[in-house]
């Protein structure tokens, strides 16, 4: 891309006083102009506490819908309206009724990665990184898990003590990641330690090293004394991981690790949405203040 474009997205930020976030697996361009780079997590929290005017969201749709229900005053932008996530409507609205009434104490515990629609009907909102600390927190025995089952599985595994209740949703990048691929990798590359997602089916986090969200994966390296990994997740954290550590060496498990829709989002994009205020959303009120409940507990039960 352009350095002009880059500039002007620059002046253009300046002049309507506006944040860039970003999430890992959008394009490395992107990536790079971004004010604020992370998971949902982190862009939840940032958008909550910036003060710019105006937020441009560069990721899916329940980000952006997300930023709005924590910002309600503040204009926030989605560089491209098709870039969704499919996992993010695979809930059966009518199921959740069904299961609160077949469990008196039920918590439906809702993945960020969900509309506002499924959030405005959960009890708290969960990110892959803080998932398990909150299940663990709240006093009710039995979790209804929604939407993503592998990540509802994991955390299953990690508190034992709960009747976690599981979806059949799934992320469809994490979900067709294979344990042939993984054993593949590893005869490869016998150094590398292997880290994945929590979104990937069981038998791939059964042959992990570390398994964790995306900012977890990128602190594990981090902290590593190894210089080789395998990486179980969507390719966009590779920019994160190649800049902070040039000296390591990162293998994806393929090359289709890839989120299409992250990769909608462009620096010409970015520039377009600024210049018209364009593709703002929009949120009927009562909605965002029943989606906001669930959003707001996962703030304060994660801190």
């Amino acid at each position: 891309m352009s350095s002009t474009v880059r500039e002007r997205i620059l002046q253009l930020k300046k002049e309507k006083n506006a944040v860039i976030l970003a999430h890992y697996y959008v394009a490395d361009e992107v990536q790079e102009i971004a004010d604020y780079v992370g998971d949902s997590f982190f862009l939840s929290k940032k958008a909550k506490e910036s003060e710019a005017s105006v937020i441009v969201l560069c990721g899916v749709s329940f980000m952006g819908e997300s930023a709005k229900i924590l910002n309600p005053d503040k204009l926030v932008l989605l560089p491209d309206m098709n870039a969704d996530c499919a996992m993010a409507h695979m809930v059966d609205l009518e199921n959740i009724e069904k299961v609160r009434k077949q469990y008196g104490d039920v918590a439906v515990v809702c993945y960020i990665n969900s509309t506002a629609e499924i959030k405005r009907r959960a009890d708290v909102c969960v990110t892959s990184s803080n998932a398990v600390k909150i299940v663990k927190a709240l006093p009710n025995k039995n979790i209804y898990f929604i939407p993503d089952g592998n990540l509802g599985r994991y955390v299953a595994e990690q508190v034992p003590e709960k009747n976690v209740i599981l979806n059949n949703g799934f992320c469809p990048v994490h979900h067709a990641l294979t344990l042939e691929e993984v054993r593949a990798a590893k005869m490869a590359h016998p150094a590398a330690k292997f880290l994945v997602h929590p979104e990937c089916v069981k038998e791939l986090l059964d042959e992990a090293d570390y398994i964790g969200s995306t900012s977890g994966i990128i602190k594990y390296v981090e902290d590593s004394q190894e210089t080789e990994f395998i990486i179980g997740t969507e390719i966009g954290v590779l920019y994160e991981l190649k800049n902070k550590h040039p000296e390591k060496k990162f293998y994806t498990l393929n090359e289709n690790q890839i989120c299409h829709d992250m990769k909608y989002i462009t620096l010409e994009k970015i520039y377009e949405v600024l210049v018209q205020e364009a593709n703002q959303v929009q949120m009927e009120e009562v909605c965002r203040k029943e989606a906001m409940k669930p959003l707001e507990r996962m703030l304060e039960l994660a801190k």
